[in-house]
């Protein structure tokens, strides 16, 4: 099996790259995400492989990092999601944010992959929630602001400041997002308009 790639950039397809390894071209399949960060034609590069055997064809799955790899072979633990679905994820989503969105439930960021429909999405979501955290890196507070919604037990200023976010056009992931990361500055005695403020500027890091 082949475990990673290191030669130089032959050419590029659709949805593919030919590394050529000392004169042998590697057609490695990888997500518009990943080929948009590989070097131009001729230049050196290394990729970690996840090679899938079928009874008709052996293909090769390129990533930057082990950390794409790992989410890769995650993915394709949920039932209806395959190799196709998940590099369609991931080229919606880098592992952090997809990490973010799957422990905090929010289907509609998963959703907006080419192939995942709703139910889907919410299976994504239900499956890796407990998983997520150790693929990428989710604020605890996040976490943390994601339980409390689920169990309707929101600080009456942090609902608060989330509802002025998303009111100002901000999506509701995003806006939790933000406040999850003001709580982490401020602590938990922040009141509504600090939140907000301190919201708005991790909004616009």
């Amino acid at each position: 099996m082949i475990g990673k790639l290191k030669g130089q950039i032959d050419s590029y397809g659709e949805d593919f790259v030919i590394v050529d390894v000392h004169g042998v071209g590697y057609v490695v399949f990888c997500s518009s995400r990943t080929l948009q960060a590989l070097p131009p034609v001729g230049e050196a590069v290394t990729v970690w492989i996840e090679t899938q055997v079928r009874e008709d064809a052996i293909r090769l799955f390129g990533f930057r990092s082990e950390a794409e790899q790992n989410w890769f072979r995650l993915l394709q633990s949920v039932q209806g999601v395959g190799a196709r679905v998940a590099l369609a994820i991931q080229s919606t989503l880098e592992p952090g944010a997809l990490a973010t969105a799957i422990a905090t439930g929010d289907k509609a960021q998963v959703a907006r992959a080419n192939g995942v429909g709703p139910k889907l999405a919410q299976r994504i979501c239900v499956e890796l929630k407990d998983k997520a955290p150790a693929f990428g890196m989710v604020d605890p507070a996040l976490m943390q602001l994601s339980g409390a919604i689920e169990a309707k037990a929101l600080p009456r200023p942090v609902s608060d400041a989330i509802s002025a976010l998303t009111n100002l056009g901000y999506p509701q992931a995003q806006a939790q997002s933000a406040i999850a990361a003001a709580m982490t500055a401020l602590g938990d005695g922040a009141e509504t308009g600090q939140l907000i403020r301190q919201g708005l500027k991790e909004l616009a890091k």
